[in-house]
């Protein structure tokens, strides 16, 4: 398996040596400038590629394995195939990637809002603070400050007086923290920030989709896409929807078993694949995860590992420590890990340690948001570890000799 790390580009807090100094080989990136639904040509792609993969003598070399992502269009989510202007687009943005030589592309198909937290620094009993998704919280966030239309059926009333009462005791300055958390387009998401109005509106043009239709055209879209990415050799992979249950009244379909192997059997191309998100999946107790990791092993081409912890009420979920939530990280490596080991060459896994505790020296600094350098060092490191303890050592960065060119 490859160590990855998600980098944001040239503007990101950390820098691309010091993704070298925590061992990672593989780059995770995006043309996080372009806008969604925009093409990315050649020219941009191979620029980006270049920057990554030119390595000084002495060093270790890098590599762009992975795209995350390319952004899919609202209109795509909402009308499938008859989006086709906006697919072809992705197409031409895709075949940039694959023709650049870049062998994985992440994508969602999370309607209106993309990976939801309420809190983006809860306080663990640690110090350290990680994000979190409190259900109360959410819940005073749709019905009393969104007001969405018809949200109070989808809670009982005993929950409805819980979020007004959170509702009642949060300040002024709490209330527009949540809202940006919400909102806001949260690091490598692929919606755009939103107004509360324009949040409403939003929602309306989805009155009408629900769960099956959603699916249908999540399906034609990828039978109008799968072919180019076969063409290309690139491997498509969808993550997990995060929280992994409806939100806003809206369908969400890449959250349990069932609902990828529904994907694959529509469409059965290998370059159909998943984004193996040990946090999204496993913020759903009745997902096993090493169970899920088996049966679709042979489509899982990325992996984001991270652990949350389940509380009191189980729809609410902060991120632990890699090692400490409720996912056995150990069953869910040796599943990924044997697997891995039946590849070669762009077939191995590229994984990377996802998210991670603002900690340290973080802690005084700006940070992207889930993205600490040193929270997802350690988880690094940790997943690092148990790869050796089970025998199946993460590939070893090796430099670049002296007086030999660099990759790019």
């Amino acid at each position: 398996m490859r160590q990855g790390w998600r980098w944001f580009g040239p503007k990101a807090p950390v820098t691309l040596d010091e993704v070298r100094h925590v061992g990672a080989t593989d780059i995770v990136s995006s043309l996080h400038e372009e806008p969604i639904g925009a093409v990315w040509t050649p020219e941009a792609v191979e620029t980006r590629r270049d920057m990554i993969e030119t390595t000084p003598q002495g060093r270790v070399p890098l590599r762009w394995s992975v795209v995350e992502s390319i952004p899919i269009p609202d209109a795509v989510k909402r009308k499938g195939g008859a989006a086709r202007s906006e697919i072809e687009a992705w197409i031409a943005s895709l075949e940039a990637v694959g023709r650049a030589g870049i062998p994985v592309v992440c994508y969602n198909f999370m309607p209106v809002v993309d990976w939801c937290r309420t809190e983006l620094d809860f306080v663990t009993d640690t110090g350290a603070t990680a994000m979190r998704f409190d259900f109360d919280t959410f819940a005073a966030f749709e019905l009393f400050i969104l007001e969405r239309p018809g949200a109070e059926r989808d809670y009982t009333p005993e929950e409805q007086a819980r979020a007004k009462a959170t509702f009642a005791a949060m300040s002024e300055e709490a209330k527009a923290d949540l809202v940006r958390n919400i909102t806001s387009a949260l690091p490598g998401s692929t919606t755009e920030p939103m107004t509360i109005p324009g949040f409403r509106e939003k929602l309306q043009e989805y009155r009408d989709i629900d769960a099956p239709r959603l699916r249908r055209h999540l399906i034609e879209f990828l039978e109008a896409v799968t072919p180019a990415a076969e063409a290309v050799g690139v491997k498509l992979t969808l993550h997990p929807d995060d929280p992994p249950r409806p939100l806003f009244g809206l369908p969400r379909i890449a959250s349990t078993a069932e609902d990828y192997a529904a994907l694959f059997d529509a469409v059965p191309s290998p370059a159909n694949g998943m984004c193996f998100c040990t946090g999204s999946l496993g913020a759903r107790a009745d997902n096993d995860l090493p169970a899920i990791a088996r049966r679709f092993a042979s489509r899982i081409h990325f992996a984001h590992l991270r652990n949350t912890r389940r509380e009191a009420d189980p729809r609410t979920f902060h991120e632990s420590a890699h090692l400490d939530g409720d996912t056995d990280m150990v069953a869910v490596l040796r599943e990924l890990s044997a697997e891995d080991t039946k590849r070669t060459g762009d077939g191995t896994i590229v994984f990377r340690s996802d998210h991670g505790h603002r900690m340290l020296d973080d802690l005084h600094k700006t940070v992207t948001p889930g993205y600490p350098a040193i929270g997802r060092m350690r988880g690094l490191a940790e997943l690092r570890g148990i790869l050796h303890a089970l025998g199946h050592p993460p590939e070893a960065p090796k430099p670049v000799p002296a007086g030999e060119p660099t990759p790019a």
